[in-house]
């Protein structure tokens, strides 16, 4: 299966690399600045399941692309999506597939209507990796996951083919026969974590040991969890019960990749992530303040940078 990975920062990056690492045919698509590293320094890869380099990965930039690929694998960030769609265009084909790794719901819709729905596979991923100042991938904890499916709910011979293409590259595959229920249960995790945290520029820890911390972190789990069940996807009782353990967890350094962006001075996904919760949420009357309060927030540091 020919694999074409939008992307080599952080996400594309880090299970690229794993796929190519394994032997899969992977070609990465990339701006000219990471197409001049890639070729100068290889694809690093630093993790504490096994670090890697790889030497010249193949690489394509977007005016280059002339063929379609079997699957492309979708990392963007959500502020970026329409620039990806444009470039990654001319590798769709009939019977290409597109699982894009994004946070939310809303990209699936945005992809939809560019390519068709019949080609766009739900999925998401679990890792925390960032790119370091040498443009290395640096995997921060050793959980890494991709999970995906048809989103009529159904383990279907490209899923399965999917799987096997994905499968054994030091990543766990997991193909779902409910991917948009697993969806929905990240999304309502992501924005409570990255909400808090952001909000609040501190890791659940300190939130918990601050007046009030365990009642805004809660609070905000479930105004996401009604928003989720207002559009059919509650999330299940074990979704649940780890969220809140997560969260209520004394002394825990757990922040969100947000979090980080903000420190850091970069761009945030405050649109696609909670933006558009609060949206689904006043089209199905579920009152969602304390979202307002961390969206509200989130737009004033995209104000300030401008």
């Amino acid at each position: 299966m020919r694999i074409l990975v939008v992307g080599a920062g952080a996400i594309g990056g880090y299970f690229g690399g794993r796929l190519l690492q394994a032997g899969r045919d992977v070609t990465f698509l990339v701006r000219p600045k990471r197409a001049a590293e890639l070729a100068s320094d290889g694809l690093v890869i630093e993790s504490p399941v096994g670090d890697v380099t790889l030497k010249d990965p193949p690489a394509v930039q977007a005016g280059d692309l002339k063929t379609p690929f079997d699957l492309v694998l979708l990392s963007c960030k959500s502020f970026d999506l329409t620039d990806a769609m444009a470039s990654f265009a001319p590798a769709v084909g009939p019977t290409t597939k597109v699982l894009p790794l994004l946070n939310g719901m809303r990209h699936l819709e945005t992809l939809d209507a560019r390519f068709g729905r019949e080609r766009v596979i739900g999925g998401q991923c679990v890792v925390a990796a960032t790119l370091d100042s040498r443009r290395h991938v640096v995997q921060l904890a050793p959980m890494h996951a991709i999970t995906f499916g048809e989103r009529a709910g159904k383990l279907s011979d490209r899923v399965r083919a999917i799987a096997a293409a994905l499968g054994g590259a030091m990543f766990d595959v997991h193909p779902s026969d409910d991917i948009l229920q697993e969806m929905w249960e990240k999304w309502t995790f992501l924005a409570t974590l990255a909400g808090v945290t952001s909000l609040m520029r501190a890791p659940t820890g300190d939130i918990l040991a601050s007046p009030g911390g365990a009642d805004f972190m809660l609070g905000v789990l479930d105004e996401c969890t009604a928003v989720a069940a207002a559009a059919g996807f509650a999330p299940r009782d074990a979704l649940l019960e780890r969220s809140r353990g997560m969260m209520l967890a004394e002394g825990s350094k757990l922040t969100a990749s947000m979090y980080r962006d903000i420190k850091s001075g970069a761009p945030i996904e405050a649109d696609h992530v909670i933006g558009d919760l609060i949206a689904r949420g006043d089209a199905a009357k579920v009152p969602v303040p304390r979202l307002r309060v961390i969206y509200t927030h989130l737009k004033a540091y995209e104000r300030q940078r401008g």
